[in-house]
């Protein structure tokens, strides 16, 4: 039943049940019984309420369009690959030592060096190397260069396209990172031309950032996706070591030698709302931090020549302290961010007191594990994850994918975490709603650390580069392996 009455009560119309004639016949009746001023007065109040109804919608949907854009869009992660060497590749310890016996023949401390740092490394027996530094003496040829960025990058797109069906034509956005080898044409070219991207793809090539390159390409990524909508963004993280071997002498500079390890990942994301029951992941926070305005953090991992002229990575005594450093800034900036309210309200209370009573109070580390189910921690080294595991009071479960990953691939540069990230999924502890958090150092320095919240219950993967050996791990790593 529909009544319309108007204010002075004079007019009233009634449409009751489907008789629509009968109703409209009754509303003519009374019209004609009603005088011209009354019939305006009707009139304005019906142009009134169609007016406050226009203003109303209209002020709506505005609201509404406001709201949906400039709500950022949700970055999903559909799905990731890593590459996995053949069995060819890997370098023994016992092959290691002879081969450095061999190529520093005429400097034995350097090889007594070298050797104490791989019974130390908490490496295995399985690490590899790119087939060059196989040969006496090694040949890191621009060719040989080549051939193992073309080896590692598209064994692993070839992999992701293959678990996620996507098409070269649907890739939007190409970011490629790796530090040390930056060729022309670039490595994000020679992917295009591989697969014969679109010539209009947002294509971008990252170098000289070190091991934490690869979230920043996440955040790269992540921001291209803010802009461009209904978009695929394809991003592949490694480190090619051909060229970067070092022959040289220098104790700072060999340690490189005996930590990284051939490896690679291509990771795909996408904002696209379709994707999100499939995806795995969906990125929540992207914190950097970088500490290059300081002269010993600039400094700490640097690429420079010995005095003979060698090339090579040169890292610092203080570089666990500088890393410490960058750490304590980067968790005070994403802390808020994912801790519960307990946490911060402590963490805060301890803040004032030392500020306000007693600078020499204990600073309170706040419980990490409330706020994450698992934690990546950059493969970088044995020292690395244990000064890390005892800062953030983390449990050896905690630490346990970060230590197997280096015991089975050696400190991949930017790609490890997904490795890490891959030992769990092998393990199958990721559940639905599990947050992730990954930490990763790099040269400059930076500290950069990146949460993700599990999309859904993720299967025991039978592919990966864990799927022939996960049944091993995890492995008693002892303090020192007796060479």
């Amino acid at each position: 039943m529909w009544r319309w009455s108007c204010c002075h009560g004079v007019v009233s119309m009634v449409m009751m049940g489907d008789d629509f004639s009968g109703g409209a016949l009754v509303v003519a009746m009374e019209l004609l019984r009603l005088g011209p001023e009354e019939i305006f007065h009707i009139w304005q109040s019906l142009h009134f309420d169609l007016l406050l109804v226009l203003c109303s919608s209209f002020l709506i949907i505005f609201i509404a369009t406001v709201y949906f854009m400039s709500k950022p869009r949700s970055i999903y992660l559909v799905d990731y690959a890593c590459y996995k060497p053949p069995v060819t590749f890997r370098v023994p310890f016992a092959t290691f030592m002879e081969h450095s016996k061999l190529n520093l023949k005429d400097n034995p401390k350097s090889v007594d060096f070298q050797m104490r740092i791989l019974e130390r490394s908490g490496l295995g027996e399985e690490t590899c190397l790119p087939p060059a530094i196989h040969y006496i003496p090694p040949k890191p040829t621009m060719e040989a260069a080549r051939g193992e960025a073309e080896l590692v990058i598209f064994s692993a797109i070839d992999s992701l396209m293959q678990k996620t069906g996507i098409k070269a034509k649907d890739i939007d956005i190409l970011i490629v990172n790796c530090s040390l080898f930056s060729p022309t044409p670039s490595l994000s070219a020679m992917v295009v031309n591989k697969y014969h991207l679109r010539s209009n793809i947002k294509s971008y090539n990252l170098s000289g950032m070190g091991c934490s390159a690869g979230l920043i390409s996440i955040d790269f990524a992540r921001d291209l996706l803010q802009v461009y909508p209904n978009s695929y963004a394809l991003v592949i993280s490694t480190e090619i070591i051909t060229p970067n071997y070092y022959q040289g002498n220098q104790r700072a500079m060999l340690l490189p030698n005996c930590l990284f390890r051939i490896g690679g990942a291509a990771i795909l994301l996408s904002n696209k709302r379709r994707e999100r029951s499939r995806a795995k992941y969906r990125l929540a926070h992207v914190v950097r931090t970088h500490k290059g305005g300081d002269d010993k953090s600039y400094r700490c991992v640097f690429e420079e020549e010995d005095p003979e002229g060698k090339v090579g990575i040169s890292l610092s005594k203080d570089l666990m302290i500088i890393a410490g450093e960058a750490l304590k800034s980067n968790i005070t900036t994403i802390g808020p961010l994912v801790l519960p309210a307990s946490e911060q309200l402590l963490f805060l209370f301890t803040l004032i007191g030392r500020k306000i009573f007693n600078p020499k109070w204990k600073p309170y580390i706040p419980d990490f594990k409330q706020a994450f189910e698992h934690f990546c921690i950059h493969a970088g080294g044995r020292a690395v994850i244990d000064e890390l595991q005892k800062s953030l009071q983390l449990s050896a479960e905690h630490v346990e994918a970060s230590r197997m990953a280096l015991h089975r691939f050696g400190n991949t540069s930017s790609s490890s975490l997904w490795y890490e990230m891959s030992y769990i999924e092998a393990k199958g502890r990721m559940k639905k709603g599990d947050r992730v958090w990954q930490i990763a150092f790099g040269s400059g320095f930076k500290c950069n650390s990146a949460v993700w919240k599990c999309n859904r219950t993720i299967k025991t993967p039978t592919d990966g580069p864990w799927h022939d050996c996960i049944d091993k791990y995890p492995v008693h790593i002892p303090e020192i392996v007796k060479l």
